[in-house]
């Protein structure tokens, strides 16, 4: 970096270095503990033990074989002297020896991985008018780049960066010739200031031509077991916007925080950005800044010991340890930003990415997003506070999945013309998120790809059918209502709930992409829209975004399963909890799954799934509807507002009162049986809501074609008038 006056970019590092500083200076007590375990008793002890399994299981290794190499003296030649089958432990006793710092010996396919790792990591350099400045990123999915956010604090400073790759020298010593890409904050722009970090598209192609795939990948993954105190770590990196260099293994972890690691590093000022790796080629952490060695009046010494200024350039500064910011932290904050259309694809590729078995990709799927068509950009902004502004855009899109669209036993079939004419056939197969040995592919397609291709089938097959047939439904209305009869409140609920049930005869899995997005959540302009924001999209885009989330969700799982030895039912539930929660549907249960324990049928009934956003899902998480007197300010834009134990939507009041009666007149007794769930105090909101926002044919609609999937009826679509002569007090346990 060019210093001179001191520019945004400078004061955000020095933002960033004092940050760290503080952090590093509050932890002294922790880290003397740490140096203390680890030179009396050896690395397996100076983490938690649970930190230190997870480590061990990644790495293939017994806990009890680790623990009696750390209580034997090592010898020169073997790095221990236990009488072990060599012949058996060859390798992983290696590998185990060298996490331990038993063995400096290190198999020859170490400088392959690092070798590949190296080339998705590059210099960006940003040039404006009458400055510039440098710094490292790496490509962590097809098409994004990472770095810090005080290397790219903003889509504007993005817009005229490029990041070099091959900015390096060859085996003989030459310098290569760099391949420069144009950075594309148009298409994709995260940044989050507290984390320091930015993530940005790169353009597909080089301005010489040569494709961005050609440089791989290094995927972030959250899983348990990266790394642990006390381990070496690498970092590749531009230092001070030179070629491309190695700090290898001289890199000890010192200290793991919440959001960071600290480590001791030969690293310099234009590393921000860079990654920090495990002998695995794995990302552990994004290096983002340091802390410095101050003299007793708190001045930045550099490093011939005088105080330090911004003008002798950040590469000066005397750091005693460097910081980074730890991948799962990341990839948790670029979850919970409000994204849309190809912004929401890129992100699912991004994560569907990480699921990866391979830390180094060099070979990646082509990507097939359109981002030459004129529409908006999607951009985003997060602050320390957690607030989170989103430009929304519309472009047409597709995920990088190898489809073949054909009709199958689990396909639905293409419904007849008439609303009356009869159900569709259900979709039968089952949700690899409740069955985990449900994930293997069939006839080479993945789950994803064969839901895919459902959806896209029942997309076509929709798209030929009339909107509503009012005659058609008035018939199919009377003739389900037949013998139901009026006058007693009690009589006329029980009748009601023994009719929904058994009339419920076909009850699809929860695959809101095969039935939802296709057709019945479908407005009369043919777009969907979030049931508690009201933003509109395209069928084909959530149906493709599901699908996407749908294929991380498998890696990530397959991925649990390879390195989690012999999970109980409690830990495998508990995965399934995260894959929902950290890679949602755009979908919402208004009557959330945790008051029903995600039980069937109730999770999979279409009467209460609406399409919605991630971000407004969960914004609302699992809190019961509330009628705020003075609701004129939202929490979160768009989505309503919300206070402990309370949520008002700014939209859909009407449709989620009627879902929830519905689902009162189905399953008595499931809900309202615990305090956070709908109480008898709340009927009387969802009774005003049913009141004040009328049935409109967006929901005769949605009624009309659930009842052909499902073979049931929402009473409070067809009959609004009978919500006065229902005892819904009844269906509370």
């Amino acid at each position: 970096m060019t210093v001179g006056q001191l520019s945004q970019v400078d004061k955000g590092f020095l933002e960033q270095m004092e940050d760290a500083g503080r952090r590093y200076a509050g932890r002294t007590g922790e880290r003397e503990g740490h140096r203390e375990a680890l030179e009396q008793h050896g690395i397996l002890y100076a983490d938690t033990r649970e930190r230190v399994s997870s480590r061990l299981n990644r790495l293939g290794v017994d806990w009890a074989m680790a623990a009696a190499i750390e209580r034997t003296p090592a010898t020169a030649t073997t790095g221990t002297s236990l009488d072990l089958d060599r012949e058996l432990v060859s390798t992983d006793l290696l590998t185990l020896e060298r996490f331990m710092g038993r063995n400096d010996l290190i198999g020859i396919d170490y400088l392959e991985g690092g070798y590949l790792a190296a080339r998705s990591v590059g210099r960006i350099t940003v040039r404006n008018p009458g400055s510039s400045h440098q710094g490292t990123g790496f490509l962590v999915s097809p098409s994004l780049l990472m770095t810090n956010n005080h290397v790219l604090g903003s889509a504007e400073e993005a817009a005229a960066g490029v990041v070099e790759f091959n900015f390096q020298a060859g085996l003989d010593g030459l310098p290569l010739v760099p391949v420069v890409f144009q950075l594309d904050p148009q298409s994709f722009f995260v940044t989050h200031r507290d984390l320091d970090f930015t993530v940005v598209a790169v353009s597909a192609r080089s301005r010489d031509g040569q494709p961005l795939a050609s440089f791989g990948r290094l995927p972030l993954k959250e899983a348990r077991g990266k790394a642990v105190i006390g381990e070496l770590v690498n970092i590749i990196q531009h230092p001070n916007g030179e070629p491309k260099q190695l700090a290898l293994r001289d890199n000890q972890i010192v200290d793991v925080l919440d959001d960071y690691l600290h480590y001791s590093a030969d690293t310099a000022h234009g590393s921000s950005g860079a990654p920090v790796l495990n002998d695995q080629w794995e990302v552990v952490a994004l290096h983002h800044a340091g802390a410095p060695r101050k003299d007793r009046d708190g001045n930045v010494l550099a490093i011939d010991g005088t105080p330090w200024q911004p003008s002798m350039g950040e590469h000066r500064v005397d750091w005693k340890a460097n910081e980074g910011v730890r991948v799962s932290r990341v990839l948790g904050a670029i979850q919970q930003v409000p994204l849309s259309g190809a912004a929401a694809a890129l992100r699912a590729e991004l994560f569907a990415v990480g699921s990866s078995l391979h830390p180094v990709e060099v070979t990646p799927p082509t990507v097939l997003t359109d981002r030459t068509n004129g529409t908006a950009p999607q951009s985003a902004t997060m602050d320390g506070s957690g607030g989170q502004h989103a430009t929304p855009g519309s472009v047409r899109w597709s995920v990088p999945l190898h489809i073949s669209v054909s009709l199958d036993a689990d396909a639905p079939q293409p419904p007849a013309p008439s609303p009356a004419a009869g159900p569709v056939q259900r979709a039968t197969t089952p949700s690899y998120v409740g069955l985990p040995a449900g994930i293997g592919s069939i006839d080479g397609q993945s789950p994803a790809e064969r839901d895919l291709a459902a959806a896209m089938v029942n997309l076509a097959a929709f798209s030929s059918r009339p909107y509503f047939d009012e005659a058609a439904d008035r018939v199919a209305r009377d003739a389900y209502y037949a013998g139901i009869h009026v006058g007693n409140p009690t009589s006329l609920r029980l009748a009601l709930t023994e009719h929904l049930e058994s009339t419920h005869e076909r009850r699809p899995a929860y695959k809101p992409m095969r039935l939802l997005y296709p057709f019945v959540d479908l407005h009369p302009d043919e777009k969907l829209r979030s049931i508690y924001s009201g933003q509109d999209f395209t069928p084909q885009e959530l149906i493709e975004a599901d699908a996407a989330v749908e294929a991380a969700r498998i890696g990530r799982w397959q991925e649990f399963m390879l390195h989690e030895s012999a999970p109980g039912p409690e830990a495998i539930e508990a995965q399934l909890d995260l894959l929902e929660a950290s890679l949602p549907f755009n979908c919402e249960h208004v009557v959330p799954q945790s008051w029903f324990a995600k039980k069937e049928p109730m999770r999979g009934d279409l009467h209460h799934l609406f399409a919605c956003e991630p971000p407004c899902n969960s914004f609302r998480g699992n809190i019961p509807y509330f009628d705020f007197p003075d609701f004129n300010e939202v929490v979160m834009e768009g989505c309503g507002r919300r206070e402990p134990g309370k949520f008002e939507p700014s939209k859909g009041k009407g449709p989620v009162a009627r879902a929830t009666l519905y689902f009162l007149l189905r399953y008595p007794g499931e809900i309202g049986d615990e305090a956070r769930e709908l109480q008898r105090t709340g009927l009387e909101l969802l009774l005003n809501w049913h009141k004040d926002h009328p049935v409109d044919l967006y929901e005769q609609h949605r009624n009309a074609a659930i009842a052909e999937m499902q073979g049931n009826r929402n009473p409070l679509i067809d009959h609004p008038e009978w919500a006065e002569e229902i005892d819904f007090a009844g269906a509370w346990p």
